[in-house]
């Protein structure tokens, strides 16, 4: 086989291990962005929930004290999901870029390792 051939194929290979860790990185971008998005609409939908619920009680109120009282653990139960709600979307798109790269990574050190 000459070293052209030899060079030819190994080309060739080296192009198809790119492709295929692409499509596997490709994969796993859609699996984390389905995720996010369900989490997403969960909470949306919880958060729609809690608000209707928190104005239905208001609806009832006999005092300024009492509608006071429901606006402010309304305000408290909104802010403390928020935040939870944000701290679990910025580790799933850290666990994303993570995911989505390894097929790369994996790839790129095994060309290296043909190169060296």
């Amino acid at each position: 086989m000459s070293d052209v051939q030899k060079f030819g194929d190994e080309l060739q290979r080296a192009s198809k291990d790119g492709f295929d860790a692409s499509v596997r990185s490709f994969g796993e971008l859609n699996k984390g962005f389905q995720a996010i998005a369900t989490t997403v609409a969960d909470y949306s939908k919880k958060s729609f929930e809690d608000g209707t619920r928190a104005f239905e009680q208001l609806i009832g109120v006999k005092s300024v004290e009492q509608a006071w009282e429901i606006q402010s653990q309304y305000a408290k139960k909104a802010f403390d999901a928020y935040v939870a709600h944000a701290s679990k979307l910025s580790e799933m798109y850290v666990d994303l870029a993570r995911n989505a790269y390894r097929p790369v990574e994996h790839a790129t050190a095994k060309a290296a390792r043909k190169i060296a």
